[in-house]
């Protein structure tokens, strides 16, 4: 094998770990990004002058929304939360992507919260009277999309998901189950728009694929405002109240994120698998005009071989990328870089499978060894060559595997151009390389031969038959007389099996 397929074969190995790994960075980047955006959100409300117990409206909105958005990035949703910012009549607060409106009520206490998002359109008709308002309520309700007054008992927020803080809901559904009934016996026209209250009422904003925003407490809502105000919201704050990368992606979630990520590297490495194999193919189609059956079997076996493997690569390299940066590993290891990851979870992968190889009698201890060696020697060439590329290219992931392509390649010459010369000072000087090559110092056994040294090999053991031994008369003959010559026979040490040298002559 040339250095070049040597380069190459280190590279569709290592592309599933960086494929898998750079596929981890990035879902946990998408997450930070969300929770960041969150963070710059609330603090965009520097230098309000709103009084807290108001201003703590606006920031539940930008929380539940944030929170929401954040895990949906972290259970791979494409559902998102939008704040309205509408002031028109029953307008929703938030809406999701999939259609769904969600209304928010931070009051004092959990009646009062109840109390607003259970309000019919006629309690706010009187409010606007109650404030000045001079229109007729045929007008009014004219002037909010409503055809006739058969709507006067509906809530006013009907069909809205309805959201108040987490330490109202119990006072909230205690209080809504009471007015229903009360006014079952007194008003039972007024018994519908509380059963749908109640039906909607939540401390969170949920869609169907289990997404959700963090509940919020009145109390929290109040402190949030209080550092908005000044715009000293940190990240900290925000991992108080939960939302942080170690708290939405949780190992189940990283084991769907490793699935995925498996796939797509076992993709990638069944194209780099196969190239070679089919190119070949197709070039002895080329020269010969037939088609070569032994070869479309080495392409088959490629492909199972290097998506079984890839896939097993990619989707560790990814899991282990997302534990570490999203901080379930602890703070020290969130600033590991992905392609440390990567080559560190082939080289794991692969030494397991050589000691597998020693242990069975397929291989040597010092030839894992060197291969372990080598193994170390093409990842820093690929690390190094890829960090520059990665410079060079804009786009993250292919300036990296571009650069860590060539830096194999070349790593392999290199390593190749190195070991023979280490091989030949080890010939010359009996040099163990610290184990890494073995001296053998056997004299061949053609060497042993021409020196009348006679080997005995027992394979089998037979039992000799007795025979009669006839007697012939002895003959008289001249025995002729050769002068005895000595031959030269010149050995040098050399290389004989993989890192292993001993005595050849030519």
């Amino acid at each position: 094998m040339t250095s070049f397929e040597e380069g190459y074969d280190f590279f569709a190995e290592h592309a599933s770990g960086f494929s898998g790994t750079y596929s981890g960075s990035e879902y946990v980047s998408q997450v930070n990004a969300a929770i960041e955006k969150t963070r710059a959100d609330l603090n965009d409300f520097s230098g309000f002058r709103t009084d807290v117990s108001k201003l703590k409206g606006d920031i539940a909105e930008f929380w539940h929304a944030g929170s929401f958005n954040a895990d949906a990035a972290a259970n791979n949703s494409g559902v998102r939360l939008t704040i309205d910012r509408s002031h028109e009549f029953a307008s929703a607060d938030l809406t999701s992507s999939d259609a769904t409106p969600f209304g928010l009520k931070f009051y004092r206490t959990g009646a009062e919260s109840a109390k607003q998002q259970a309000k019919s359109v006629f309690e706010r008709f009187q409010e606007y009277k109650a404030g000045g308002g001079t229109d007729s309520l045929d007008k009014f309700l004219a002037d909010r999309g409503y055809l006739d007054a058969s709507v006067l008992n509906d809530p006013v927020y009907k069909g809205q998901v309805r959201v108040i803080p987490k330490d109202q809901y119990q006072d909230a559904v205690a209080w809504l189950q009471k007015k229903i009934e009360k006014e079952a016996v007194s008003r039972p026209e007024q018994v519908a728009r509380y059963k749908e209250t109640l039906a909607l009422l939540s401390d969170r904003a949920k869609s169907a694929d289990g997404t959700q925003s963090i509940p919020l407490s009145e109390a929290d809502a109040r402190r949030l405002a209080a550092l908005a105000k000044e715009g000293a919201v940190s990240t900290e704050d925000l991992k108080k109240l939960g939302l942080s990368t170690d708290d939405l992606i949780t190992y189940e979630r990283i084991f769907n994120q490793a699935l995925q990520a498996g796939v797509d590297a076992a993709m990638l490495s069944i194209v780099l698998k196969a190239a070679p194999e089919i190119y070949k193919a197709i070039q002895h189609l080329v020269e010969t005009g037939k088609i070569d059956g032994e070869q479309l079997k080495k392409v088959g076996l490629a492909v199972l071989s290097g998506g079984a493997e890839g896939f097993v690569r990619g989707s560790l390299a990814a899991a282990i990328t997302t534990a570490c940066q999203s901080g379930l590993w602890g703070e020290a290891l969130k600033s590991i870089e992905p392609p440390v990851i990567g080559c560190v979870t082939v080289i794991a992968l692969n030494t397991m499978k050589n000691a597998c190889r020693v242990a069975r009698g397929e291989m040597e201890g010092y030839e894992m060894a060197n291969a372990l060696a080598k193994e170390l020697f093409l990842s820093s060439c690929a690390m190094i060559a890829g960090g520059i590329a990665q410079m060079l290219v804009v786009i993250p992931a292919l300036g990296f595997m571009l650069g860590s392509f060539v830096g194999s390649v070349v790593g392999a010459f290199t390593y190749d151009g190195v070991y023979s010369a280490t091989l030949s000072f080890c010939a010359d000087t009996g040099f163990t390389l610290f184990g890494l090559v073995k001296q053998d110092y056997k004299l061949p056994k053609s060497v042993l031969k021409s020196l009348g040294v006679k080997t005995v090999e027992v394979k089998k053991c037979h039992l000799q038959k007795a025979t009669i031994r006839r007697m012939k008369p002895l003959k008289l003959t001249q025995k002729k007389m050769q002068p005895k010559t000595v031959e030269v026979i010149p050995l040098r040490r050399g290389v004989i099996g993989v890192s292993k040298i001993g005595y050849i002559h030519n």
